[in-house]
């Protein structure tokens, strides 16, 4: 729900020196959590948790304070028993600093309070929210082991950049072990499609070129619905020159997560580590990878 009352007054006063004011008192890691959500839209708690802080109570300390001073914004929606994680967003604030850093035009508060709304209410929400939680899972394990990495984030737009809009991954990110990199597109399923539908987004990045050829990852909610992706794919087959791995969610929380040995290829029943998949490329221990 979008925030009222004194903190919509005081967007209303936004002017270029309240923003010169607020970026004299950022630190490094707000403006970590700027970037983040001007690239990724919205987090939870925990995700931010994960992804900056390393304490919960750290991270809702520094959350709210910038909340406060409207750099940051949050939104939950009603919920029984208990209540739900705020999802945090950018602020009228927050999304200023950002544009006087492109030099581009200050957004007006309101607007950026409805770009906040709009969020709340969009039915693709929870699908956001869990692709982005795949991808935290990812930098929280790398973050506790040397020589692991996160090389790469793209959200969904950047992905159909990339693409041509050939295919609609949900995500792109280079996963770095030692001296091995693996590439991959993400596809996030929340059951709430079809088998036939899933397993037909395949035949897109058939026509990606060997460029854009990297494994496609579909992260499934249950090991039940994965085993019966499975089979369908047994009897559909898989498009010449795709290379899929499949991994679920339920089976990953008990596994070490995306990063464990969690992943499946079709025909073969053993799970491996996401490194260990097909289409790992050797970049040299700690080289960048720039495929």
């Amino acid at each position: 729900m979008p925030p009222t009352g004194t903190q919509a007054a005081h967007s209303s006063r936004l002017t270029a020196s309240v923003v010169a004011g607020e970026l004299a008192r950022l630190t490094p890691r707000d403006r970590l959590l700027l970037d983040l959500l001007d690239q990724h839209f919205t987090f939870t708690t925990d995700h931010l948790s994960h992804l900056a802080f390393g304490s919960v109570g750290r991270a809702r300390n520094r959350l709210n304070l910038l909340y406060a001073r409207d750099i940051l914004d949050r939104f939950r929606h009603y919920q029984r028993p208990g209540s739900q994680a705020w999802r945090w967003t950018l602020g009228p604030v927050g999304a200023a600093l950002l544009a006087a850093g492109r030099g581009a035009t200050m957004p007006r508060p309101a607007a950026v309070r409805d770009t906040t709304a709009r969020l709340a209410m969009s039915p693709r929400l929870n699908h956001l929210l869990a692709t982005n939680g795949f991808f935290v899972a990812l930098t929280a394990h790398a973050r506790d082991c040397a020589g692991v990495r996160l090389a790469r984030w793209w959200n969904e737009t950047r992905c159909r950049e990339a693409t041509g809009n050939l295919v609609r991954p949900d995500g792109h990110g280079v996963w770095v072990t030692g001296g091995r990199a693996v590439p991959f597109w993400l596809e996030m399923d929340l059951g709430t499609e079809t088998l036939g539908r899933v397993a037909d987004k395949l035949t897109g990045y058939a026509a990606l070129g060997p460029r854009r050829a990297y494994p496609v990852l579909f992260w499934l909610p249950t090991a039940a619905r994965e085993a019966n992706l499975h089979a369908h794919l047994s009897r559909t087959g898989v498009p010449d020159g795709v290379s899929l791995a499949t991994g679920a969610d339920d089976y990953a929380a008990a596994h070490g997560g995306p990063a464990g040995p969690v992943w499946r290829v079709p025909g073969d029943p053993v799970r491996v580590t996401l490194v260990d998949l097909p289409g790992s490329t050797v970049t040299g221990d700690g080289a960048p990878w720039d495929g």
